[in-house]
């Protein structure tokens, strides 16, 4: 199943696909400002033009596991995506994906968008341990 991570910022949000198969996740690019219409509807035609079957929004949990201001923001983004697209949405846990990304260096790939291909990695490893 291909996937489309989303790693949200209300400024620049990374994306990040996987292959046909699921299981290598790879950097897309960066949509500014994603959730505003013109955000919402790129997002769309990315996940339209990468026939992704699912998407995978982070959800950036406080480091108690809490729902902080960033993830109630992330939250109201998440409804509006479901309502923009035709593929399942849904958000995964994406604590420290930002710093794997800062300290991890991959290819010309922006920051954000490694940050959502780790996300997505993290996401494939979990689901395909038979969590979903």
């Amino acid at each position: 199943m291909k996937v489309l991570a989303v790693d949200y910022g209300s400024a620049r949000t990374g994306v990040a696909v996987s292959d046909p198969t699921g299981t290598i996740a790879r950097p897309l690019g960066v949509v500014d400002r994603a959730d505003s219409e013109n955000g919402l509807a790129e997002l769309a035609r990315l996940i339209r033009a990468e026939a992704a079957e699912r998407v995978v929004v982070g959800l950036p949990l406080t480091l108690r596991g809490e729902h902080g201001a960033q993830a109630r923001e992330t939250e109201a983004f998440l409804e509006a995506l479901r309502g923009a697209v035709d593929v399942p949405v849904e958000s995964f846990d994406e604590r420290f994906t930002t710093g794997l990304a800062q300290t991890v260096g991959s290819d010309d790939a922006p920051e954000d968008a490694r940050a959502a291909a780790h996300l997505l990695s993290s996401y494939l490893e979990w689901s395909s341990a038979g969590r979903e």
